[in-house]
């Protein structure tokens, strides 16, 4: 009788298994190093910089999660194991999410001009009070609006961010536009019902980057006009981000006032 020997598995499903779990450690590790710098960021552990640098090396991680997963998928192929075949599926998953994020967000912001003042009044723009001035001390970019070329491209780029008029008292505009920045959950840092001027400020959720917010209500004649201007921090291209915030009061303002909203 020959004695029976157990077989564990070949070197090439060894192999298989080693290059399948070194995709899933570097596709997680690089989702985690794309997604971590905004927190750290929000809470000063880095520096804007420094975060930035970070998610580049994600994005490395990310397409090398991808090459060493496509190879765990020829290794799984060839030894037939489709746990190994579903674990390079989930670390190549892993890779394309880690590198795509931030790919789209680059792509996102080199489609758009590079702004990062939007008012709805590009000749005499809405001016930021004491209050929101010394929030902005440290900001990197100027309180001072631009001017004329800042005009020309906001005007080309959103042709919709026009000043609002309401057949309506100043006072009932007025209350309405401070009920909307609370809805919005914008941090109100200035009201004043005599100048018609109220200043917020909006954090984007993954960085905590801050946007200011000014808006102007002026009665003129028998209607009432209302102006607003947001300006970030820090940046010189917003992504589109103050815009859609004037977008996203502009709705909300409607909304609350009872009439039909602008088309976005």
């Amino acid at each position: 009788m020959n004695p029976t020997y157990a077989t564990g598995p070949s070197p090439l499903a060894r192999w298989a298994s080693r290059v399948v779990l070194l995709s899933l450690i570097i596709g997680v590790l690089a989702i985690f190093t794309v997604l971590l710098p905004g927190p750290l960021y929000r809470t000063r552990v880095y520096g804007l910089d420094d975060a930035f640098e970070m998610i580049k090396y994600g994005t490395y991680g990310g397409i090398l999660a991808v090459l060493i997963a496509i190879t765990g998928l020829i290794l799984a192929l060839l030894t037939r194991r489709p746990k190994y075949f579903i674990g390079a599926v989930i670390g190549m998953l892993s890779g394309v999410v880690a590198w795509g994020i931030p790919h789209l967000w680059l792509k996102k912001i080199e489609s758009m001009p590079a702004m990062h003042d939007i008012s709805t009044d590009a000749v005499n723009p809405p001016r930021f009070q004491p209050e929101v001035l010394a929030l902005r001390n440290k900001a990197q970019n100027s309180a001072v609006y631009a001017g004329a070329e800042t005009a020309a491209q906001q005007a080309k780029a959103y042709p919709d961010i026009q000043p609002m008029v309401f057949k309506l008292a100043a006072t009932t505009v007025y209350a309405a536009a401070l009920r909307t920045v609370q809805a919005l959950g914008w941090k109100l840092d200035s009201n004043d019902p005599v100048s018609g001027i109220i200043e917020a400020t909006a954090t984007t959720f993954w960085f905590g980057l801050k946007d200011d917010v000014v808006i102007r209500i002026q009665a003129v004649g028998k209607s009432t006009r209302l102006d607003i201007r947001s300006e970030s921090r820090v940046g010189k291209n917003d992504a589109g981000e103050n815009t859609q915030l004037i977008r996203t009061f502009r709705t909300a303002l409607y909304k609350q006032l009872g009439l039909q909203s602008l088309g976005q």
